[in-house]
Parts: structure tokens; C-alpha cells; sequence
């Protein structure tokens, strides 16, 4: 799968919409998830530019390789799509490097669990065509190239139109929080938006040090977002629309206050 790098184009309209977002913009980053939950997913969308985390180890039983599928009708019930991945290097593998155990079978029963839980939806065959893509990165046999495909096909799908970057493709220093700083710097953004488990250990001093504001991204825990951290956002796909989940994304994204979405920090 083509990755974006500050020199190269992709193949997705999202990724090549721009060259480097203008000074100012918000960054998110995180790690490429198999079809992410809702709250990922609308995170991402608030931002200008993802920059997928490529280059740290992978994580057995996370969202890297797997994902929970809600029932269409009943989203109380639900199901662990995973892709099984083996890692070349043992524990210490990066994501980057993890690989598909038998890509073919992966992919079969891929495309069936999918169309088992949102096939009879009236959105499945735009939701069916959109992921055509995702299906087709199974041949690179790389986990993480079809997390990563997931991911950027659901942001085309809410109509986003910012720009995703990976780790590997940009500078940084070691240390967690200087990391994230100086990826966050790279891409010339101005803003580092957080979800709720990075703020239990982020340090902002990297951050202050180079005029980074951090913003902390709360998505609310009603409606459709009650299940936004655990259950793919697929669900709600199928369940209202891509157009509909655009509305609430973008709505979220505007939030100006702790009620939900965005907490814009102060000047």
C-alpha cells in the first residue's frame, strides 16, 4: 500500500488533498487500527493530518489487528473480527513489520464477517464498494497495511479531506511525549489533539517547548457514542449512514467545551 510521506502522493483523495497542513492546524496521532471505533475514527476526523504510529511494537489483543463488530440490530451483541498476525521479530516487532498468518483465509473471513453484520444494512453497498480497498491490502500481507487502508477509507467515506503521514517517514527523538512532540512539529502543526488515554501520560512539557498546544479530544457517552470506545465504527456506518456519522463527527469536532468533542485551549 503506497504510504504518505511529505514528498510522496497516495492514492487517496483524503491523503493527497494537500502537501503539509499550514501552520496552525491539529495533528492527531495514533496507531493504524483494523476498522477503528467510532471515537478514533472522530478524532482522526477533527484533525488536519494523522500521522499513523508505525514504528513502535506491536500489541497483541489491541485494535492494531482486531476489531469489535456490533450486531446491526442489536449493538449489545457483538463479535472480535481479527486478522491473526505473526510477528517476524518476536515481541520486539514493530507494527510496520507484523505479518498476516495466511492472508488469503484473512481475507475471506474478513469479507464474510462483514457482510454477516451489515450486509442486509441499506448502506451496505456503499459501505461494500468503499471497502474493496481494504480487501485488496490482504496481498501485501501486512497487518498493518490493512489497518492503515481501514482507517483512511472510513475518513473518505465521513468526506474528510485531511492529510495522513506515517511515523517512520519523519523525524523525531526518543522518549514518549518528545516523540509525539516532535512528529507533531514535523508536520507543522500547531495543535496536538489527545484522546483520553494519552492524557493519562502524556507530558506537555515537550509540547510547550515548541509552542505546541495540547487538546484534549472527549467524545460524549450518549447516543451513538455510547459504545464510540469500544465497538468499530462500522456500526454506526451501517446503522445511519456515512452522511449522518459526517454530521455527528463534524458537530462533535466543533464542540467548544468539555461536554464533548474539543476543548479548545486557551490563547
Amino acid at each position: 500500500m503506497p504510504r504518505t510521506s511529505p514528498s510522496s502522493a497516495t492514492a487517496s483523495p483524503a491523503a493527497s488533498s494537500r502537501e503539509l497542513p499550514a501552520l496552525g492546524g491539529l495533528c492527531a496521532i495514533h496507531q493504524p487500527n483494523i476498522f477503528p471505533r467510532l471515537s478514533t475514527l472522530a478524532k482522526l476526523f477533527a484533525a488536519d493530518t494523522w500521522i499513523a504510529l508505525d514504528d513502535v511494537q506491536f500489541t497483541h489483543r489491541d485494535y492494531q489487528h482486531r476489531a469489535r463488530l456490533a450486531d446491526l440490530d442489536d449493538p449489545a451483541r457483538q463479535r472480535w473480527l481479527t486478522i491473526p498476525t505473526r510477528l517476524p521479530s518476536g515481541r520486539s516487532t514493530l507494527i510496520r513489520d507484523a505479518l498476516i498468518d495466511d492472508p488469503v483465509l484473512a481475507r475471506r473471513r474478513t469479507e464474510g464477517l462483514l457482510r454477516q453484520h451489515y450486509g442486509n444494512s441499506p448502506h451496505w453497498p456503499a459501505l461494500a464498494q468503499a471497502l474493496d480497498p481494504v480487501l485488496g491490502a490482504f496481498a501485501t500481507e501486512r497487518t498493518a497495511d490493512v489497518a492503515e487502508t481501514s482507517t483512511r477509507l472510513l475518513l473518505d467515506l465521513l468526506g474528510w479531506r485531511g492529510q495522513i503521514l506515517t511515523s517512520s517517514d519523519l523525524p523525531a527523538r526518543p522518549g514518549r511525549s518528545q516523540r509525539l512532540a516532535d512528529l507533531a512539529a514535523a508536520t507543522g502543526a500547531r495543535t496536538y489533539l489527545c484522546g483520553t488515554g494519552g492524557m493519562t501520560y502524556l507530558d506537555p512539557a515537550p509540547f510547550e517547548a515548541q509552542d505546541i498546544a495540547v487538546l484534549p479530544f472527549r467524545p460524549p457517552a450518549t447516543g451513538i457514542w455510547s459504545t464510540g470506545r469500544r465497538v468499530s465504527a462500522l456500526w454506526a456506518l451501517a446503522a445511519l449512514g456515512p452522511q449522518a456519522v459526517a454530521a455527528r463527527c463534524r458537530a462533535l469536532a466543533a464542540a467548544p467545551d468539555h461536554a464533548g468533542g474539543l476543548t479548545r485551549p486557551l490563547p
